[in-house]
């Protein structure tokens, strides 16, 4: 979990609507320049006083004193932060010290190349202190979050509006879920004629135990698996999925699910392996082709039935235990196949708690 902190020195006329949310959002800290501001704040909320120039000899309720000067005074009780402007070379090099040095320490780069934060994370990858990067909106907060594939510790955003604070804290959440995978037992395997099918061409390298989660109903899905293992007559392709039939699911993040139709370059889906560990990867391209069909019956331990239709082809294929690569023209009747059960009905993709009956 990244740690969110609402920059709230300047919010304009939406200010207290801005903070009431990231209260109710359970955000992790307030940053103010005047102490008096901490007024009417929770003790569940870290409340950061953020100091430009001279340090005040009255803190006020703060936990944390930022400055890009001289520290609180011996004695105030309160933890100390660097911030850091950079803008070249030397202020560069003053984020790296801070960032090994203190315990935390606040960095507001000025150029949009992340090249900067990379190398300052570098640099603090052995120190214990928390890296607090500036952020102008939640979707660079996002690209700051995975920088280097650990991201800054956090995120400050001075948010522009109402809503902004509850999706950076989204953001937030950790990017790598589990899932829990179950053993369906395939009941019948059979040809279905031609239809449209998607492979799902990511921008990441899939491994070879990992694939999508794919259901011709919202309540089951089987694991289909990654192109990552060899062929006769064609090369691996390990950014591929080979996933369904186009009106099949899938699922994306927050716990939502898309139809394979609807998927589009630059959205996000999840990449699941056999262990039930999820991570959301960006979609690079959708190719959708008419290919022969074949429709996958399968049943699990409780009842609950399952189908998944796929390219009747033999490369095409899904996992089973223990990472078993199964393809799909030599399923059978009592073969053992790995997939989840989401419990929701669906609504334009999203969870919700009311009757419908998938057939």
């Amino acid at each position: 979990m990244k740690l969110c902190w609402l920059d709230a020195r300047s919010l304009g006329e939406a200010k207290q609507a801005i903070i009431d949310e990231a209260v109710h959002q359970r955000i992790d800290a307030i940053v103010v320049s005047d102490p008096e501001d901490f007024a009417g704040l929770p003790p569940t909320i870290r409340k950061v006083l953020l100091v430009r120039e001279t340090m005040p000899a009255d803190l006020g309720e703060a936990d944390v004193v930022v400055s890009a000067g001289e520290p609180p005074p011996d004695g105030s009780g309160v933890e100390f932060g660097r911030f850091v402007e950079i803008t070249g070379p030397e202020s560069l090099e003053a984020a790296c010290r801070a960032a090994c040095d203190f315990q935390w320490s606040v960095l507001h780069f000025r150029d949009p190349t992340k090249i900067p934060l990379e190398i300052v994370l570098a640099a603090a990858a052995q120190s214990e202190g928390s890296i607090i990067t500036v952020a102008a909106d939640v979707e660079e907060a996002e690209i700051i979050f995975g920088v280097l594939e650990l991201g800054s510790d956090g995120v400050m955003l001075a948010p522009r509006a109402v809503g902004e604070i509850t999706r950076l804290n989204a953001a937030a959440q950790d990017r790598d879920l589990t899932l829990d995978l179950v053993e369906l037992e395939v009941t019948q395997v059979r040809h279905v004629g031609m239809g449209e099918r998607v492979c799902i061409d990511t921008c990441t390298y899939l491994h070879e135990d990992e694939g999508m989660l794919i259901g011709s109903h919202s309540k089951g899905m089987i694991l289909c698996v990654s192109e990552t293992h060899p062929l006769p007559y064609m090369p691996t392709r390990p950014f591929r999925v080979n996933a369904g039939a186009i009106m099949s699911y899938t699922l994306s993040e927050q716990g939502r699910t898309n139809y394979l139709s609807e998927l589009r370059a630059g959205g996000k889906v999840l990449a699941v392996d056999v262990k039930g560990q999820a991570r959301s990867v960006t979609v690079g391209r959708v190719k959708i082709e008419t290919r022969p069909l074949l429709s996958v019956d399968a049943v699990a331990p409780d009842g609950r039935t399952v189908n998944l239709i796929l390219q009747d082809d033999w490369h095409v294929r899904v996992l089973g235990p223990g990472g078993t690569v199964l393809n799909s023209t030599h399923l059978k009747p009592g073969d053992s196949v790995l997939g989840h059960l989401p419990v929701a009905d669906r609504h334009v993709g999203y969870p919700i708690d009311e009757f419908c009956l998938e057939q």
